[in-house]
């Protein structure tokens, strides 16, 4: 289950939720990070489900950073590279 994408804008467009999921990838992540969406929910006060739903539009919008789907085993896992 494979899904990448680097999109072509800054991210200006993005929701609040969204700026906020993209500030804390941006934040915390290495070379190349893995996250789950209900840790990163726990950290920014959302649902797994929210992250989820908005992770994609940040996959989209984002040049720096290369955000994967990268699997489901209690919960979805995100691969994120710098």
């Amino acid at each position: 289950m494979s899904t990448t994408s680097t999109g072509q804008t800054t991210g200006t467009n993005l929701t609040e939720k969204q700026r906020r999921i993209l500030a804390y990838l941006r934040s915390n992540v290495d070379s190349q990070t893995y996250f789950k969406s209900r840790l990163i929910a726990e950290d920014l006060g959302l649902s797994a489900k929210e992250v989820g739903a908005n992770i994609r539009s940040v996959r989209d919008a984002s040049t720096d950073l290369s955000i994967e789907k990268w699997g489901y085993s209690s919960g979805t896992t995100w691969m994120v590279e710098r």
